[in-house]
């Protein structure tokens, strides 16, 4: 997972991804919406409401939307727009498999548009299940090591059930079954680490290794997913070598 966790902070660094600001308030609130709807508005009760609201005010998302965000989830703001959440399975160019993430209020739109971006970066929508039984849904955690060091890191993972815990240059990785979510987020939490990234999400069981050519395109071509106004998340099974991260640094 490390070189996926390197990508998200060099997109962070150049502002790759979510380029304008009202992107990323509104793929913020979506994300609080649906976690106020699964689990109350209680963010003390809600872990995942709670790692929502926390990424928001890190984006300095003001106070304001994000109550919205939590009323409109729990009900207690009725504006008539559903939500639901649909993920899509598909492949990117050169057979790199692809699941997708998405908060939607048309479902015909976010599958039209999803269907133009993969076809036009080469790539082609799936059927459900054609590719998610190359994924592991699991929690996953990440943050910098100043913010806890391995040694305790290690210790905290593995006595709330998690399956591996990683130190990679400074980035702690906490991976483990979907249901330690709540029980790694609140140990995390109780001890004031902020995670760069925390939710649940699809680890690839294999990875497709390309040239570094290839690789930047396939990541290209993910970005443009992901910029998608209805994409949430995008998971691949591309493995990300240290070349092209340099490679992409340097674009």
């Amino acid at each position: 997972m490390s070189g996926h966790s390197k990508w998200s902070t060099i997109k962070r660094k150049k502002g790759a991804a979510d380029a304008k600001r009202g992107a990323i308030f509104t793929r913020l609130a979506r994300e609080i919406v649906m976690s106020s709807r699964e689990g109350g508005s209680d963010i003390d009760s809600n872990f995942r409401l709670r790692l929502a609201v926390d990424k928001a005010r890190a984006e300095n998302m003001p106070k304001d939307n994000i109550e919205r965000a939590i009323k409109r989830g729990s009900g207690e703001d009725k504006d008539g727009t559903v939500f639901e959440k649909i993920t899509y399975e598909g492949y990117a160019p050169h057979g790199v498999a692809v699941m997708v993430e998405t908060v939607t209020d048309n479902r015909n739109r976010t599958v039209s548009d999803l269907r133009h971006a993969l076809t036009k970066a080469g790539g082609t929508m799936g059927e459900l299940g054609s590719v998610a039984w190359q994924f592991d849904h699991v929690a996953y955690f990440s943050f910098p090591s100043t913010a806890m060091n391995f040694d305790k890191a290690f210790e905290l993972g593995i006595e709330a059930g998690a399956n591996d815990v990683l130190d990679d240059n400074g980035t702690i990785e906490i991976i483990g079954p979907v249901d330690t979510f709540k029980i790694i987020a609140d140990r995390l939490h109780a001890e004031k680490v902020k995670p760069e990234e925390a939710g649940l999400r699809m680890l690839p069981k294999q990875e497709v290794e390309l040239n570094v050519e290839d690789t930047l395109k396939v990541m290209k071509a993910l970005e443009t997913i992901e910029e998608l106004d209805d994409v949430q998340n995008v998971f691949s099974n591309l493995k990300v070598s240290e070349e092209a991260l340099a490679a992409l640094e340097t674009a």
